[in-house]
């Protein structure tokens, strides 16, 4: 396959410090045995404040105002949910250890829908799950978010996801969200694989079947070959108004992400090693793509495996080592000069780093662990 490789201005590497936005630590839940609610009353909100599409639709806050749990397996988060008084009764649920197959059991209850081998997120809403700690690890373990609205997923890795071999969860998704959901921030957490479908991993980060005001953020996704989509077909275009910023994608062979209709918005995203096609806008898909940085990588943007188009509106990103294929019946690269193709209105404000120092303003503040740090824009 023929191609062409962009090159810009080198990236300009400067170190954060102060103009790092660091918030402020949970407020602690000591945790004699099983699952111990605070006696404080109301919870801390997650650290930050939602961003993005999550901050429309009425906004996305969680479980902030109501009681704060600390569990350390999967059938203490499925308690904690299973024991409020209702299924919108807010609460905050810190996590620490690791989650896995051998902890993780369903549990009932007329506020909760579980189930073995998969934390449940259904049929709820107003819940933060947050990391603490020594760090919370979802370990083979993924999450699945259906028919819930206002979520919050917080300083949490979850790794290893199998939809095929053993043990599977969540059908390969580190985290999915289908069916009727809204309002879903996920921040700095880090999703990963060992490989791709052939190896038995799908999908880091998935939406499908009407799910919309979603934001990911300040986020590491790595070691997979599928970053995440949105819409699981071509006539599924129920999804959108989803936002991505501050986010490494590295070492990911397809779907950073994969739009079927909807709106989408990605800025100030690293995207390093994209080792087939990045950003795929397809089935009338509207994406605006501004101030990221490209690099070592092919076909960072366009509409792949289909000729039903998608289109993107660009502006200020850095294209460095990028690769770009030839145009072709099912194959529409955005490259090897980009320009937009439509226009898309944000309605949220967004201060933008310059592309030039988002490899280094994410590597300072993505991922689980990390000082759950935000940048200001001021790079």
């Amino acid at each position: 396959m023929t191609g062409t490789t962009t090159r810009r201005t080198a990236r300009t590497r400067r170190r954060l410090g102060p103009r790092l936005a660091v918030a402020a630590t949970l407020t602690a839940v000591v945790a004699a045995t099983g699952v111990t609610l605070s006696t404080t009353g109301a919870s801390a909100a997650a650290t930050g404040t939602a961003t993005g599409y999550a901050s429309q639709n009425g906004g996305t806050t969680g479980g902030a105002g109501g009681a704060t749990v600390r569990a350390t397996t999967g059938t203490q988060i499925h308690e904690a949910l299973c024991s409020r008084a209702s299924d919108d009764t807010p609460i905050t649920i810190e996590v620490e250890g690791t989650i896995n197959h051998g902890n993780t059991s369903k549990v009932s209850g007329d506020s909760c829908n579980t189930a073995d081998g998969v934390i449940e997120l259904k049929q709820i809403s107003n819940v933060t799950l947050v990391g603490v700690g020594d760090g919370a690890v979802f370990d083979q373990l993924g999450i699945h978010i259906r028919e819930s609205s206002n979520i919050i997923i917080q300083n949490v890795t979850v790794r290893n996801v199998k939809k095929s071999g053993s043990p599977t969860s969540n059908g390969g998704d580190a985290i999915g969200m289908e069916k009727d959901v809204r309002n879903v921030w996920v921040d700095h957490v880090t999703l990963e694989a060992s490989g791709g479908e052939d190896e038995g991993y799908d999908g880091l980060f998935d939406m499908k079947n009407n799910t919309r005001y979603v934001t990911l953020s300040n986020s590491i996704l790595r070691d997979s070959g599928r970053g995440g989509l949105v819409g699981s077909s071509e006539s599924d275009t129920s999804n959108g108004f989803v936002t991505y910023h501050h986010n490494l994608y590295e070492n990911i062979d397809s779907r950073t992400p994969l739009l079927r209709g909807g709106v989408g918005h990605v800025f100030n995203n690293h995207y390093v090693s994209i080792n087939e096609s990045g950003i795929n806008s397809r089935a009338g898909a509207r994406v605006r793509v501004d101030n990221n940085y490209f690099e070592d990588s092919k076909d960072v943007l366009g509409t792949f495996y289909t000729d039903e188009a998608g289109y993107w509106q660009v502006s200020g990103n850095v294209f460095d080592n990028v690769t770009w294929s030839s145009p072709g019946d099912d194959t529409n690269p955005a490259g090897p000069d980009p320009e937009s193709t439509t226009t898309v209105d944000i309605p949220y404000s967004f201060p933008l780093d310059d592309a030039s120092c988002v490899p280094d303003v994410v590597s300072d503040i993505a991922g689980a662990d990390n000082g759950l740090r935000f940048s200001d824009g001021n790079c």
